[in-house]
């Protein structure tokens, strides 16, 4: 009986997939996808915040992060891949842009009392 359970202890590790769900794993690159997470700047279910009011030359201003929960992929895509007001460049992969984006329209979908 030792021999059996030794001898198909390898094919029971390799026949789990994975730890974590799709939207576990977006979830965390949301937070973190590279040292600064997305909802230091766009919140935490993508709807936009604040991130700090200043004073430049005698003038009140403030600097936000955008609102990206309702965007649609192309652009989020590209927002993604082009560097400007701030927005650092993370060189995600298709793969992870993808996941960040399920799991915005994921957290978009659960504040709709309707949702389907």
């Amino acid at each position: 009986m030792k021999y059996i359970l030794f001898l198909t202890t390898p094919f029971l590790l390799l026949a789990t997939s994975s730890f974590i769900t799709p939207i576990e794993y977006a979830s965390q690159l949301y937070k973190n996808p590279r040292g600064i997470g997305c909802h230091h700047c766009h919140g935490k279910k993508g709807e936009g915040r604040l991130i700090a009011n200043y004073i430049d030359k005698k003038e009140k201003k403030s600097f936000s992060g955008p609102a990206i929960n309702k965007m649609s992929f192309a652009a989020f895509h590209q927002a993604l891949n082009e560097r400007k007001r701030g927005m650092p460049r993370y060189f995600l992969t298709k793969k992870e842009v993808q996941a960040l984006y399920l799991y915005l329209q994921e957290n978009n979908k659960a504040e709709k009392p309707n949702a389907k």
